[in-house]
């Protein structure tokens, strides 16, 4: 039995090629061009598996000649116990995450799909603090920023590159210069979507959102 492996983001950009080959299928006469989608979908999977063994291959690999309705539909079902989620935190856990807030209000983990999550993100109403929990080696890593001016339809999200209702997210770099000033304090700041949900299920690539963290708490 192989174990999990797909994570959020990859298996999102696996409906994503799913849905361009469901396309090519569905209008391309020119058997040529047929066999290009293929072959850009075969691309995309080894890009975003670099690492995949040789059982991991075998189900991936498939993917690229499906054709018929069912194949589409019955393949990706196949492909669900694959799914890696999003590690369970404890609510103790995410307390010590950010243990500089005081009365930390956290998401209500029972409604959370961790299959279908790639990060976790929730605001605190009234405070304009929004807290982010990232898989950063291995290990949970919490981000504390503020976010300001809910901006619908005309920015990018950095992390799921998709148009939508963001807000500037605004962290303070942790790490200091040597040599630096006493008030030394650098801010770095993305536009982000306000419902993480929304964002999660739209993500096909965890780099920018793991480079922001890395950048903030200096991992």
């Amino acid at each position: 039995m192989i174990p999990p492996f797909i994570r959020n983001h990859q298996f999102n950009g696996i409906q994503k090629q799913v849905r361009l080959l469901q396309q090519a299928c569905a209008s391309a006469a020119d058997p040529k061009v047929l066999r290009s989608a293929r072959e850009g979908v075969l691309l995309a999977l080894h890009e975003a598996f670099p690492d995949a063994d040789e059982g991991q291959r075998a189900l991936l690999e498939p993917i690229a000649g499906w054709h018929a309705a069912d194949d589409f539909r019955l393949g990706l079902h196949a492909l669900q116990p694959y799914r890696l989620p999003f590690p369970t935190p404890s609510d103790a856990g995410l307390r010590r995450l950010f243990p500089k807030v005081k009365k930390l209000k956290t998401p209500d983990l029972a409604e959370l799909d961790l299959a279908q999550t790639t990060y976790l993100g929730w605001t605190e109403a009234g405070s304009g603090r929004m807290l982010l929990v990232c898989g950063i080696d291995g290990m949970l890593i919490g981000v504390e920023g503020r976010v300001t001016g809910a901006v619908r339809g005309k920015n990018v999200c950095f992390a799921c590159r998709h148009h939508g209702e963001v807000g500037l997210f605004t962290a303070v770099a942790k790490h200091r210069p040597a040599k630096a000033s006493p008030d030394y304090y650098k801010a770095i700041g993305n536009y982000i979507c306000l419902d993480s949900a929304v964002c999660n299920r739209q993500i096909e690539d965890a780099g920018p959102l793991e480079r922001f963290v890395r950048d903030v708490t200096a991992r």
